[in-house]
């Protein structure tokens, strides 16, 4: 038999980057000993996204976002004590259909490169510099409105959203995907060797400030905002499609799937 536990252990010995002594990479629903039909590879794991996993068969999900809506998983005496009506039904839904749902994130981001990063850029076409110190690529000229379109169409993005002149010619482009927080965000836009910044969010009083104000000085040309989920989707069918083999190394039999992961958000 293999227990979730099971999969996990293989997970974390393949992986090419040590768990950190404090990770959020933990169990957050269900019960670690049960025995795995399947496995649900998603970026964020929605209500959508775990009844299809269920209806693919699968007990175990491995998602890259936290189940109950805080990245800690620290959220949950709250929202029992508020009998979150939301939260309610998310857990109810885990336990009536048996679902066991694990977090990996600290460890996938924790490879050098970033398994996040490499798989986005590669899903965009592009090429990290190993040298640069930071997720950098140079890309074939092009105009910022038409690097935002061709980001949008390769990941999947319905609400994207841009600064800066779309007429504006880029060539050095920096990946700040998911949420890595306005210190990042500067440190890379001020950089001489990048045009512009493809982030996954970002505070609009923050990062979005600032990208407007170092477009006006002339220090970069453009932050592109694809959206959380869309940023880091790739990171994750990667993990979709390393897995298979990892588990054939340690004897486990156990079919995976990707679910894709809707964009959270969309436009008019």
């Amino acid at each position: 038999m293999t227990t979730a536990a099971d999969v996990v252990a293989a997970i974390r010995t393949a992986i090419p980057a040590p768990v950190r002594p404090t990770t959020v990479d933990t169990f957050l629903d269900g019960d670690p000993d049960r025995e795995v039909a399947g496995i649900a590879v998603t970026t964020m794991a929605t209500l959508d996204v775990l009844r299809r996993a269920d209806d693919a068969g699968a007990t175990l999900v491995i998602t890259h976002e936290p189940l109950y809506f805080a990245h800690a998983d620290d959220a949950r005496a709250a929202l029992e004590s508020e009998d979150d009506p939301v939260y309610n039904a998310k857990r109810a839904l885990v336990r009536e259909r048996g679902l066991v749902v694990w977090h990996l994130h600290d460890q996938w981001h924790d490879q050098r490169p970033d398994g996040v990063d490499a798989a986005t850029a590669d899903a965009l076409g592009w090429t990290l510099d190993p040298a640069a110190g930071a997720a950098i690529a140079t890309i074939d000229e092009t105009t910022l409105g038409d690097l935002a379109r061709h980001v949008a169409r390769r990941l999947g993005a319905t609400a994207l959203r841009f600064t800066g002149d779309p007429a504006a010619r880029v060539r050095r482009v920096g990946l700040d995907l998911g949420f890595r927080g306005a210190t990042r965000n500067r440190a890379l836009l001020r950089r001489d060797d990048v045009d512009v910044a493809v982030l996954g969010e970002a505070h609009e009083w923050e990062t979005g400030e600032y990208a407007v104000d170092a477009v006006a000085a002339g220090i970069a040309r453009g932050v592109v905002v694809v959206g959380h989920v869309p940023s880091e989707q790739a990171g994750m069918r990667a993990v979709a499609h390393w897995l298979p083999g990892v588990l054939e190394q340690a004897g486990i039999a156990v079919p995976v799937t990707f679910v894709e992961t809707p964009d959270t958000f969309r436009t008019l």
